[in-house]
Protein backbone atom coordinates (compact mmCIF):
# COMPACT_ATOMS: atom_id res chain seq x y z
CA UNK A 1 0.00 0.00 0.00
CA UNK A 2 1.11 3.56 -0.73
CA UNK A 3 0.99 5.61 2.46
CA UNK A 4 2.57 8.68 0.84
CA UNK A 5 -0.01 11.47 0.78
CA UNK A 6 -0.30 13.18 -2.58
CA UNK A 7 0.34 16.91 -2.60
CA UNK A 8 -2.97 18.76 -2.57
CA UNK A 9 -3.60 20.79 -5.71
CA UNK A 10 -4.34 24.50 -5.39
CA UNK A 11 -7.77 25.89 -6.08
CA UNK A 12 -8.31 27.37 -9.52
CA UNK A 13 -7.16 30.97 -10.02
CA UNK A 14 -10.80 32.02 -10.41
CA UNK A 15 -11.61 30.51 -7.03
CA UNK A 16 -8.54 32.10 -5.46
CA UNK A 17 -9.61 35.54 -6.69
CA UNK A 18 -13.09 35.01 -5.25
CA UNK A 19 -11.53 33.89 -1.98
CA UNK A 20 -9.34 37.00 -1.89
CA UNK A 21 -12.40 39.18 -2.48
CA UNK A 22 -14.36 37.41 0.24
CA UNK A 23 -11.48 37.63 2.69
CA UNK A 24 -11.04 41.34 1.87
CA UNK A 25 -14.71 42.11 2.56
CA UNK A 26 -14.67 40.10 5.79
CA UNK A 27 -11.30 41.53 6.82
CA UNK A 28 -12.40 45.12 6.24
CA UNK A 29 -15.56 44.53 8.30
CA UNK A 30 -13.80 42.81 11.20
CA UNK A 31 -10.83 45.17 11.40
CA UNK A 32 -13.11 48.22 11.09
CA UNK A 33 -15.17 46.97 14.04
CA UNK A 34 -11.99 46.52 16.08
CA UNK A 35 -10.81 50.00 15.08
CA UNK A 36 -14.14 51.57 16.07
CA UNK A 37 -14.04 49.80 19.44
CA UNK A 38 -10.58 51.26 20.07
CA UNK A 39 -11.75 54.73 19.01
CA UNK A 40 -14.77 54.52 21.32
CA UNK A 41 -12.48 53.49 24.17
CA UNK A 42 -10.31 56.55 23.45
CA UNK A 43 -12.95 59.23 22.77
CA UNK A 44 -16.25 57.83 24.05
CA UNK A 45 -19.40 56.57 22.30
CA UNK A 46 -20.13 60.06 20.95
CA UNK A 47 -17.14 59.72 18.63
CA UNK A 48 -19.18 57.50 16.30
CA UNK A 49 -21.54 60.40 15.56
CA UNK A 50 -18.89 63.09 15.34
CA UNK A 51 -17.47 63.55 11.80
CA UNK A 52 -14.53 65.50 13.24
CA UNK A 53 -13.33 62.40 15.10
CA UNK A 54 -13.49 59.88 12.25
CA UNK A 55 -12.04 62.33 9.72
CA UNK A 56 -9.26 63.51 12.00
CA UNK A 57 -10.22 67.09 11.17
CA UNK A 58 -8.76 68.30 14.46
CA UNK A 59 -5.20 67.45 15.55
CA UNK A 60 -6.40 65.81 18.78
CA UNK A 61 -8.50 63.37 16.71
CA UNK A 62 -5.78 62.42 14.23
CA UNK A 63 -5.03 59.11 16.07
CA UNK A 64 -8.57 57.99 15.20
CA UNK A 65 -7.88 58.53 11.50
CA UNK A 66 -4.57 56.69 11.81
CA UNK A 67 -6.27 53.74 13.51
CA UNK A 68 -8.86 53.54 10.72
CA UNK A 69 -6.13 53.73 8.08
CA UNK A 70 -4.17 50.91 9.72
CA UNK A 71 -7.34 48.81 10.03
CA UNK A 72 -8.14 49.30 6.33
CA UNK A 73 -4.63 48.26 5.22
CA UNK A 74 -4.58 45.26 7.53
CA UNK A 75 -8.14 44.12 6.84
CA UNK A 76 -8.34 44.66 3.07
CA UNK A 77 -4.80 43.95 1.96
CA UNK A 78 -2.70 42.16 4.59
CA UNK A 79 -5.08 39.54 6.00
CA UNK A 80 -6.65 38.23 2.74
CA UNK A 81 -3.45 36.90 1.07
CA UNK A 82 -2.30 35.42 4.38
CA UNK A 83 -5.61 33.57 4.77
CA UNK A 84 -5.44 32.48 1.11
CA UNK A 85 -2.08 30.79 1.69
CA UNK A 86 -3.44 29.26 4.90
CA UNK A 87 -6.49 27.95 3.01
CA UNK A 88 -4.25 26.42 0.35
CA UNK A 89 -2.15 24.86 3.15
CA UNK A 90 1.05 26.32 1.74
CA UNK A 91 3.59 28.26 3.78
CA UNK A 92 3.73 31.99 3.05
CA UNK A 93 7.42 31.81 2.17
CA UNK A 94 6.77 29.25 -0.54
CA UNK A 95 3.40 30.55 -1.73
CA UNK A 96 4.57 34.11 -2.34
CA UNK A 97 8.28 33.61 -2.93
CA UNK A 98 9.49 35.24 0.26
CA UNK A 99 12.99 33.90 -0.13
CA UNK A 100 15.95 35.73 1.37
CA UNK A 101 16.75 38.87 -0.69
CA UNK A 102 20.20 39.64 -2.07
CA UNK A 103 21.95 42.91 -1.24
CA UNK A 104 22.95 43.68 -4.84
CA UNK A 105 19.35 43.31 -6.05
CA UNK A 106 18.06 45.47 -3.20
CA UNK A 107 20.48 48.19 -4.27
CA UNK A 108 19.30 47.94 -7.88
CA UNK A 109 15.71 48.36 -6.68
CA UNK A 110 16.82 51.51 -4.84
CA UNK A 111 18.38 52.77 -8.09
CA UNK A 112 15.15 52.06 -9.98
CA UNK A 113 13.15 54.21 -7.57
CA UNK A 114 15.70 57.06 -7.66
CA UNK A 115 16.02 57.00 -11.46
CA UNK A 116 12.26 56.93 -12.01
CA UNK A 117 11.32 59.82 -9.72
CA UNK A 118 11.53 62.63 -12.31
CA UNK A 119 9.65 60.57 -14.91
CA UNK A 120 6.95 59.68 -12.38
CA UNK A 121 6.63 63.39 -11.57
CA UNK A 122 6.01 64.05 -15.28
CA UNK A 123 3.29 61.38 -15.47
CA UNK A 124 1.61 62.87 -12.39
CA UNK A 125 1.62 66.36 -13.93
CA UNK A 126 0.28 64.93 -17.21
CA UNK A 127 -2.47 63.03 -15.41
CA UNK A 128 -3.63 66.17 -13.58
CA UNK A 129 -4.15 67.98 -16.89
CA UNK A 130 -6.58 65.41 -18.28
CA UNK A 131 -10.07 66.81 -18.87
CA UNK A 132 -13.15 64.71 -19.62
CA UNK A 133 -15.60 65.62 -22.45
CA UNK A 134 -18.53 67.88 -21.64
CA UNK A 135 -21.04 65.01 -21.61
CA UNK A 136 -18.97 63.43 -18.82
CA UNK A 137 -18.74 66.63 -16.79
CA UNK A 138 -20.77 65.06 -13.98
CA UNK A 139 -18.19 62.28 -13.77
CA UNK A 140 -15.36 64.82 -13.65
CA UNK A 141 -17.13 66.77 -10.88
CA UNK A 142 -17.58 63.55 -8.89
CA UNK A 143 -13.91 62.66 -9.41
CA UNK A 144 -12.76 66.10 -8.28
CA UNK A 145 -14.94 65.87 -5.19
CA UNK A 146 -13.38 62.51 -4.29
CA UNK A 147 -9.91 63.90 -5.00
CA UNK A 148 -10.53 66.87 -2.71
CA UNK A 149 -11.70 64.55 0.09
CA UNK A 150 -8.64 62.33 -0.36
CA UNK A 151 -6.37 65.38 -0.39
CA UNK A 152 -7.89 66.67 2.87
CA UNK A 153 -7.25 63.30 4.52
CA UNK A 154 -3.71 63.23 3.17
CA UNK A 155 -3.01 66.74 4.45
CA UNK A 156 -4.24 65.79 7.91
CA UNK A 157 -2.01 62.71 8.00
CA UNK A 158 1.06 64.51 6.66
CA UNK A 159 1.03 67.36 9.19
CA UNK A 160 4.19 66.58 11.14
CA UNK A 161 6.00 68.65 13.75
CA UNK A 162 7.91 66.01 15.69
CA UNK A 163 10.13 63.12 14.63
CA UNK A 164 7.71 60.70 16.31
CA UNK A 165 4.98 61.81 13.87
CA UNK A 166 7.35 61.22 10.97
CA UNK A 167 8.05 57.69 12.19
CA UNK A 168 4.33 56.95 12.63
CA UNK A 169 3.64 58.11 9.06
CA UNK A 170 6.51 56.07 7.69
CA UNK A 171 4.86 53.04 9.24
CA UNK A 172 1.26 53.88 8.23
CA UNK A 173 1.88 55.28 4.75
CA UNK A 174 5.06 53.48 3.65
CA UNK A 175 5.82 50.26 5.55
CA UNK A 176 2.33 48.85 6.18
CA UNK A 177 0.99 49.52 2.63
CA UNK A 178 4.30 48.40 1.12
CA UNK A 179 3.97 45.00 2.76
CA UNK A 180 0.18 44.60 2.73
CA UNK A 181 -0.57 45.85 -0.80
CA UNK A 182 2.28 43.87 -2.33
CA UNK A 183 1.08 40.70 -0.63
CA UNK A 184 -2.44 41.35 -1.91
CA UNK A 185 -1.85 42.61 -5.44
CA UNK A 186 1.46 41.16 -6.59
CA UNK A 187 1.37 38.08 -4.36
CA UNK A 188 -2.34 37.26 -4.46
CA UNK A 189 -3.95 38.89 -7.50
CA UNK A 190 -1.04 38.89 -9.96
CA UNK A 191 -0.15 35.31 -9.06
CA UNK A 192 -3.72 34.21 -9.80
CA UNK A 193 -3.88 36.20 -13.05
CA UNK A 194 -0.60 34.64 -14.17
CA UNK A 195 -2.11 31.18 -13.76
CA UNK A 196 -5.27 32.37 -15.50
CA UNK A 197 -3.86 34.24 -18.52
CA UNK A 198 -0.56 32.36 -18.98
CA UNK A 199 0.96 35.70 -19.99
CA UNK A 200 3.09 37.65 -17.49
CA UNK A 201 2.51 40.95 -19.29
CA UNK A 202 -1.29 40.63 -19.21
CA UNK A 203 -1.21 39.51 -15.56
CA UNK A 204 1.09 42.36 -14.53
CA UNK A 205 -0.81 45.14 -16.31
CA UNK A 206 -4.30 43.96 -15.33
CA UNK A 207 -3.14 43.76 -11.72
CA UNK A 208 -1.56 47.22 -11.99
CA UNK A 209 -4.86 48.58 -13.36
CA UNK A 210 -6.79 47.15 -10.40
CA UNK A 211 -4.11 48.37 -8.00
CA UNK A 212 -4.45 51.92 -9.30
CA UNK A 213 -8.25 51.85 -9.63
CA UNK A 214 -8.91 50.66 -6.08
CA UNK A 215 -7.28 53.82 -4.67
CA UNK A 216 -10.13 55.86 -6.25
CA UNK A 217 -7.83 58.74 -7.17
CA UNK A 218 -8.29 59.52 -10.87
CA UNK A 219 -5.71 62.30 -11.00
CA UNK A 220 -3.06 59.91 -9.73
CA UNK A 221 -4.21 56.95 -11.81
CA UNK A 222 -1.46 57.00 -14.46
CA UNK A 223 1.60 57.19 -12.18
CA UNK A 224 0.06 54.60 -9.84
CA UNK A 225 -0.64 52.33 -12.83
CA UNK A 226 3.00 52.55 -13.92
CA UNK A 227 4.20 51.99 -10.36
CA UNK A 228 2.02 48.90 -10.09
CA UNK A 229 3.40 47.54 -13.35
CA UNK A 230 6.95 48.25 -12.20
CA UNK A 231 6.36 46.43 -8.92
CA UNK A 232 4.80 43.59 -10.90
CA UNK A 233 7.81 43.12 -13.17
CA UNK A 234 10.19 43.29 -10.21
CA UNK A 235 8.22 40.50 -8.53
CA UNK A 236 7.90 38.41 -11.69
CA UNK A 237 11.58 38.61 -12.63
CA UNK A 238 12.92 38.05 -9.13
CA UNK A 239 10.31 35.59 -7.89
CA UNK A 240 10.48 37.30 -4.49
CA UNK A 241 8.03 39.77 -2.97
CA UNK A 242 10.75 41.36 -0.85
CA UNK A 243 12.01 43.43 -3.80
CA UNK A 244 8.60 44.80 -4.81
CA UNK A 245 7.85 45.48 -1.14
CA UNK A 246 11.06 47.48 -0.88
CA UNK A 247 10.24 49.43 -4.05
CA UNK A 248 6.74 50.19 -2.76
CA UNK A 249 8.08 51.25 0.64
CA UNK A 250 10.76 53.52 -0.87
CA UNK A 251 8.26 55.24 -3.17
CA UNK A 252 5.83 55.98 -0.31
CA UNK A 253 8.60 56.82 2.17
CA UNK A 254 9.98 59.42 -0.23
CA UNK A 255 6.59 61.18 -0.32
CA UNK A 256 6.40 61.19 3.50
CA UNK A 257 9.97 62.49 3.87
CA UNK A 258 9.38 65.13 1.20
CA UNK A 259 6.33 66.36 3.14
CA UNK A 260 8.43 66.44 6.33
CA UNK A 261 11.14 68.48 4.56
CA UNK A 262 8.61 70.93 3.07
CA UNK A 263 7.03 71.61 6.45
CA UNK A 264 10.39 72.09 8.10
CA UNK A 265 11.19 74.69 5.43
CA UNK A 266 7.75 76.36 5.48
CA UNK A 267 6.86 75.19 1.96
CA UNK A 268 3.10 74.60 1.43
CA UNK A 269 2.28 70.93 0.83
CA UNK A 270 -0.08 71.99 -1.97
CA UNK A 271 2.97 72.85 -4.09
CA UNK A 272 4.29 69.28 -4.01
CA UNK A 273 2.53 68.08 -7.19
CA UNK A 274 1.55 71.36 -8.78
CA UNK A 275 4.71 72.38 -10.61
CA UNK A 276 7.46 70.91 -12.72
CA UNK A 277 10.90 70.58 -11.13
CA UNK A 278 12.78 69.41 -14.23
CA UNK A 279 13.28 70.46 -17.84
CA UNK A 280 11.85 68.18 -20.55
CA UNK A 281 15.20 66.49 -21.12
CA UNK A 282 15.40 65.68 -17.40
CA UNK A 283 12.23 63.62 -17.71
CA UNK A 284 13.59 61.94 -20.86
CA UNK A 285 16.87 61.06 -19.15
CA UNK A 286 14.93 59.71 -16.17
CA UNK A 287 12.83 57.50 -18.45
CA UNK A 288 15.89 56.11 -20.26
CA UNK A 289 17.79 55.47 -17.01
CA UNK A 290 14.74 53.74 -15.51
CA UNK A 291 14.51 51.35 -18.48
CA UNK A 292 18.24 50.64 -18.28
CA UNK A 293 18.19 49.89 -14.55
CA UNK A 294 15.12 47.69 -14.99
CA UNK A 295 17.04 45.77 -17.66
CA UNK A 296 19.99 45.35 -15.30
CA UNK A 297 17.65 44.00 -12.63
CA UNK A 298 16.11 41.57 -15.12
CA UNK A 299 19.54 40.35 -16.27
CA UNK A 300 20.79 39.90 -12.71
CA UNK A 301 17.74 37.91 -11.66
CA UNK A 302 17.94 35.76 -14.81
CA UNK A 303 21.57 34.88 -14.02
CA UNK A 304 20.61 34.06 -10.44
CA UNK A 305 17.92 31.64 -11.68
CA UNK A 306 20.37 30.00 -14.09
CA UNK A 307 22.90 29.50 -11.30
CA UNK A 308 20.24 27.88 -9.13
CA UNK A 309 19.33 25.48 -11.95
CA UNK A 310 22.99 24.56 -12.44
Amino acid sequence: MNFIEKQREENTPYMQLLMLLGYAIAGLFIFSIVALVIIVAMYGVGALNDPAVLSGAEPKYRPALQILLAATSAGMFLAPPIFLAFTERIKLKKFYGLKKPKINLLLIVLLIIIASMPFMEWTALLNQKLVLPDYLKWVENWIREKEDQAMQTTMVLLKMQHISELLVNLFLIALLPGVAEELMFRGGVQRSFLRMFKSPHVAIWVTAFLFSAIHLQFYGFLPRLLLGAGFGYIYYWSGSLWYSMLAHFLNNAYAVCAAWYMQKNNIPLSEADSKSNFAWYGYLISFILTILVFQIFKNKTSKAHEQQLD
